[in-house]
């Protein structure tokens, strides 16, 4: 009887993984249209970030899209700047923090709880600036 559940249990993961693989070579991109490559932001200012993306045709439940912000040109991101998001939505608004950098970047990510994986979209090409408060140096 036990071996029976293991059977069952082990074609479940195989399934569910080949269903992953499938479902991921359907693709997801995203690109940033707000705010611009080189833009300057200030701390406290609203911002409108907006991209454009191809969602994965999958049917999926659980799914989101989420924004992440790197302060160090994307070699790390790990401030998310968004709630969890319908995955159909393409902006958000977002009050500038004060965390002056000269290279931040942001990660839009998309996913579906198990069944289909995060996927990251950073946005390499579209770095901009967030400048200090007055008397604040970096």
């Amino acid at each position: 009887m036990k071996t029976r559940g293991l059977i069952i249990i082990t074609l479940f993961l195989v399934a569910l993984s080949l269903l992953t693989e499938a479902v991921a070579e359907t693709g997801y991109s995203a690109r940033l249209i707000s705010p611009r490559a080189g833009q300057v932001l200030y701390p406290g200012q609203r911002v409108r970030v907006e991209w454009e993306a191809t969602l994965p045709n999958t049917q999926a439940a659980g799914c989101e899209t989420e924004v992440v912000l790197s302060l160090d040109g994307g070699t790390t991101f790990n401030t998310w700047i968004s709630p969890q998001l319908d995955p159909k939505a393409r902006y958000f608004y977002w009050t500038v923090p004060n965390t002056p950098t000269n290279a931040a970047m942001l990660d839009i990510r998309f996913g579906c709880e198990v069944f289909y994986p995060e996927s990251r979209s950073r946005q390499t090409a579209s770095p901009f600036v967030i400048m200090p408060t007055a008397g604040q140096f970096y």
